[in-house]
C-alpha cells in the first residue's frame, strides 16, 4: 500500500492496516482513487439498513412516508460508507464532493445485484459539514455517541 495521510490517524490506519482484511472477510470493499501514483482519496462500502428500532418514532414516520402503505417494512436497505478520506495534499479543492457525487450516481446506476434506498454514514463530528453540504440528513435528532452522528442520503433524490 502506498503512503496516505488525510490528517486522521484512524482513517489512515484503516486504509493501511484493515481494508484488505475487511475485503478478504467480506465485510467491506475499499476503493482507492489515485493520480500519478499518489493516493488522492479512498472510501469503503458495506451493507446496512435503516431500522425502526434504531430511530425515534418521528424519524421512522418520515422514513416510512417515502414508501406506499403496502410496502412498509421494519427496515429498509442501505449502503453504508464505512470510511471516506481525502489526502491532505488534495483537501480544500472540492475533490471530496466530486467523489461523493460520483459515488452516489455509481451506486444508483450499478444496482443490478442488490437494491438499496439509502446511503448511510456514521459521520465524524468534524466531517458533519461535509456531509451536510453533500445533502445528507441526520437520521437521529440527537445521537448519544460523542464521536460520530448517524446521517443518511435518500438515493431517490438523484432522479
Amino acid at each position: 500500500m502506498k503512503p496516505f495521510d488525510c490528517g486522521d490517524a484512524d482513517l489512515n490506519g484503516f486504509l493501511l492496516n484493515d481494508a484488505k482484511r475487511f475485503a478478504e472477510t467480506q465485510i467491506a470493499n475499499t476503493f482507492v482513487i489515485e493520480e500519478e501514483g499518489n493516493i488522492i482519496a479512498y472510501f469503503c462500502l458495506l451493507n446496512d439498513k435503516i431500522s425502526k428500532v434504531e430511530v425515534t418514532n418521528g424519524t421512522w414516520r418520515k422514513v416510512k412516508k417515502k414508501f406506499s402503505h403496502e410496502k412498509h417494512f421494519s427496515s429498509y436497505p442501505a449502503i453504508k460508507i464505512g470510511r471516506f478520506a481525502v489526502s491532505l495534499s488534495y483537501k480544500g479543492q472540492g475533490i471530496g464532493s466530486k467523489i461523493m457525487l460520483f459515488l452516489k450516481y455509481m451506486l444508483r446506476d450499478e444496482n443490478a445485484y442488490s437494491a438499496f434506498r439509502f446511503l448511510t454514514v456514521d459521520a465524524y463530528l468534524s466531517a458533519i459539514p461535509f456531509y451536510e453540504k453533500n445533502d445528507f440528513d441526520f437520521l437521529i435528532p440527537d445521537d448519544d455517541n460523542k464521536h460520530t452522528r448517524l446521517m443518511y442520503f435518500d438515493i431517490i433524490r438523484l432522479q
